[in-house]
C-alpha cells in the first residue's frame, strides 16, 4: 500500500504571522512615538481567532492596522475561489496577517503588506485530502512620490522574491488598478496568489522573506518623509488621493470582499480604509505642480530597469 503525503501543517505558519505582527506593532509604535496600538484577542466560530491590533490619531501616524487572523469555516467563501472555482463550498483554514499605514504627512507613503495561507478540505484521498497555497505581497502608494522611494522600496522586493521578482511585480501592477481611473493604486511591490512552487517548504520560506522584508522596505521611506513639513494644500491633495484607495479596497479588492462573505468583523474587513478622504468633482492638479506629476507615477513601469517617469 502506497503512503501519501500529509498535509501541511498549519501551525509554523500561524506562529511566523503572529510573531510578524508583533514584531511589525513593536516598530511602528516606535516610529510614531507616543500612540500605541489597541489590541484585542477574539475567539472565532470553529475554534479561530481574530487579534486585532489598531493605532489610531498618532503624531506622526495617523492611523495604522496590523491585523491577524485564523479562520476556520465549513465553507470557503466565492472570493477565495475565483481562480479555483474546485473549491468552492470546502471546509478551510486560513491565517493571515494585513498590514496597512497610512502616515500623517501627505509627504510619507501609505503602504500595505498581506500574507495569507490557506488549507483546504478537498475531499480527495488522492492529494491527502487537502489544498494549500499561500498569497500576499506588499505595495506603497505615496501622494507625492519621489523616485529615491520608488527604488528603494523596489530593490528591497526584488532581493525578498529573488527570481520570482518580475512575475510577481507584473501581478502587483495588474492586481492594483482601478480600470475605471486609468491608472494603479499606486507604485506597485509584490504580489501572489495560489502559491505553490517548489512544495510547502520552499513556499513557506518565500512567504517568510517577503514579510521579514517588509520593514527594510518601509521604514526608511517612512522615517525620510514624516518630518516633512506641509500645509493645507497638500493635505486637500492627500485626501483627494486616499480618495482613490479607499475606491480600489471598496469596488475591487478580493480581500475585502472575502472578509465580508466570511462573516468576519466589519471593524477588521474595514480597517485599511483610510480615517479621511475625499472626493472633489472634477479636480484636475495644476499643470507643472508637484501633485500632477504623481501621475507620472501611476502606471506599470520597470523601475529597476530605468523605466522612469517622464
Amino acid at each position: 500500500m502506497s503512503l501519501r503525503p500529509a498535509p501541511p501543517d498549519i501551525a509554523p505558519v500561524r506562529a511566523f504571522l503572529q510573531g510578524l505582527q508583533t514584531g511589525l506593532v513593536r516598530d511602528l509604535e516606535a516610529v510614531d512615538g507616543a500612540a500605541k496600538f489597541i489590541g484585542e484577542e477574539l475567539g472565532l466560530p470553529g475554534g479561530g481567532k481574530s487579534r486585532p491590533r489598531v493605532l489610531q490619531g498618532g503624531e506622526r501616524l495617523e492611523k495604522a492596522a496590523v491585523q491577524f487572523t485564523h479562520s476556520v469555516g465549513a465553507a470557503l467563501p466565492p472570493a477565495a475561489t475565483e481562480r479555483n472555482p474546485h473549491l468552492a463550498g470546502r471546509p478551510f483554514q486560513a491565517v493571515a496577517v494585513s498590514v496597512i499605514v497610512h502616515p500623517r504627512t501627505p509627504y510619507a507613503p501609505t503602504a500595505h503588506m498581506n500574507l495569507r495561507f490557506f488549507l483546504v478540505d478537498t475531499g480527495d484521498a488522492s492529494t491527502a485530502g487537502a489544498h494549500w497555497h499561500f498569497g500576499g505581497g506588499f505595495d506603497l502608494t505615496p501622494c507625492y512620490a519621489f523616485l529615491a522611494d520608488v527604488l528603494h522600496w523596489h530593490r528591497v522586493a526584488r532581493d525578498a522574491a529573488g527570481e520570482h521578482y518580475e512575475a510577481m511585480k507584473q501581478a502587483c501592477d495588474e492586481y492594483f488598478y482601478l480600470p475605471h481611473r486609468g491608472e494603479t493604486r499606486g507604485v506597485g511591490g509584490l504580489f501572489f496568489d495560489d502559491w505553490r512552487e517548489g512544495g510547502f517548504e520552499a513556499s513557506f520560506a518565500l512567504a517568510k522573506a517577503i514579510g521579514n522584508a517588509f520593514v527594510d522596505a518601509y521604514l526608511p521611506i517612512l522615517r525620510r518623509r514624516l518630518d516633512t513639513p506641509w500645509g493645507e494644500r497638500e493635505e486637500r491633495w492627500q485626501l483627494i488621493r486616499r480618495g482613490r484607495y479607499a475606491e480600489f479596497n471598496l469596488a475591487l479588492d478580493r480581500g475585502t470582499r472575502y472578509g465580508l462573505q466570511s462573516g468576519r468583523r466589519v471593524e477588521s474587513v474595514l480597517a485599511s480604509l483610510p480615517p479621511r478622504a475625499a472626493w472633489v468633482h472634477d479636480h484636475r492638479p495644476e499643470e507643472g505642480s508637484p501633485e500632477a506629476a504623481l501621475k507620472g507615477f501611476l502606471r506599470a513601469r520597470d523601475w529597476l530597469g530605468g523605466d522612469g517617469p517622464d
